[in-house]
């Protein structure tokens, strides 16, 4: 069953893509049918920067549990590290 439902944020990232490290914009998630992932339906996400074209892209296709286990992974780093370590506003000032 695809659902058509999609998230879209705006993101501050980079990735590396087979033509090496490019910014990434845009993060894309949704659930569907995946490209490569041998499940029938997967969590997708596509980090993207729309201005660099299709090359700067970078999916992933992952059960839910992966994805679940992904976002309390992120969450638990997040809570262990000094607050606003990895924050945009902290290297704003940082760099001030």
């Amino acid at each position: 069953m695809c659902t058509y439902l999609t998230e879209k944020i705006e993101i501050d990232a980079s990735g590396k893509t087979p033509q090496g490290w490019t910014h990434l914009t845009q993060a894309t998630v949704y659930v569907d049918h995946p490209v490569h992932h041998p499940q029938e339906h997967t969590v997708n996400i596509d980090f993207i920067n729309p201005d660099r074209g299709p090359a700067a892209r970078v999916a992933l296709e992952m059960t839910q549990e992966a994805a679940e286990a992904l976002v309390a992974a992120i969450q638990q780093a997040l809570a262990a590290a000094p607050a606003g370590l990895a924050s945009a506003a902290a290297a704003a000032s940082a760099a001030a």
